[in-house]
């Protein structure tokens, strides 16, 4: 199969993860500034890096900068991997200020749930960027300096404000059940339209398989959460 062609079922992929996820559906600190449990990541690490598998093979080992030969990519999948990895730390942020403040256990388990997939997915964003000699965001530096909208790409969305992530810090209990839920939901739309654009516009198979797996895995996780909003 050549590369145009596993490019293509990934993106068929996509699809089909976002069908299946709508009709399947299934110590901390307090501060909201705080970075995600993995760091957000570096470029100026001189070691190996992990370069993700196609769907169905095990991941590599690359040295920093030897991208496979054929490998393509464009501004689009640079975009959405830049501004993915700031956006799942803020998610990060959320879900630990949760192990502290939600009083539901589903909630609490949702959380622990999302923390469990998107630590993993900055590691890998991370090395993608790394081996392409990419900047990758690193820990306190401000989201929107990787927004790529002001440069004819897709903006960074579903980022809750300061003041959101404030209100977020301060509730506790039920309250703060519903709060992250409300704001978990909007924060996961934005990264399922971050997802599809990069699966719209991108050139790099691995790019698509980890926009794929963006759309499947929180597409579901909105369903959960609507769910239990309902119920609380």
């Amino acid at each position: 199969m050549n590369r145009t062609s596993h490019r293509l079922s990934a993106v068929a992929a996509l699809g089909l993860a976002l069908a299946l996820a709508v009709s399947g559906c299934s110590s901390d600190q307090d501060s909201p500034a705080a970075a995600s449990d993995q760091g957000v990541g570096s470029a100026d690490r001189d070691v190996t890096v992990i370069e993700p598998g196609r769907p169905g093979e095990p991941a590599t080992t690359v040295e920093p900068g030897d991208v496979p030969a054929g490998d393509e990519f464009n501004e689009a999948d640079v975009a959405f991997v830049q501004m993915m990895i700031p956006h799942h730390a803020q998610a990060l942020t959320m879900c630990r200020l949760a192990a502290r403040r939600a009083q539901d256990d589903r909630v609490l388990s949702l959380a622990r749930r999302i923390r469990g997939a998107q630590g993993p997915e900055i590691v890998a964003m991370s090395a993608w960027l790394d081996a392409r000699h990419i900047d990758v965001p690193k820990a306190g530096e401000d989201p929107s300096a990787y927004d790529h909208g002001a440069h004819g790409h897709g903006s960074m969305m579903g980022m809750l404000t300061d003041e959101e992530m404030e209100a977020l810090a301060a509730a506790k209990g039920p309250r703060f059940d519903r709060l992250f839920l409300k704001s978990m939901i909007g924060h996961h739309q934005g990264a399922v339209a971050m997802a599809q654009d990069a699966a719209r516009d991108g050139a790099d198979v691995r790019a698509a398989e980890m926009a794929a797996d963006v759309v499947a895995g929180q597409s579901a996780e909105i369903q959960r959460m609507r769910e239990l909003l309902r119920q609380l």
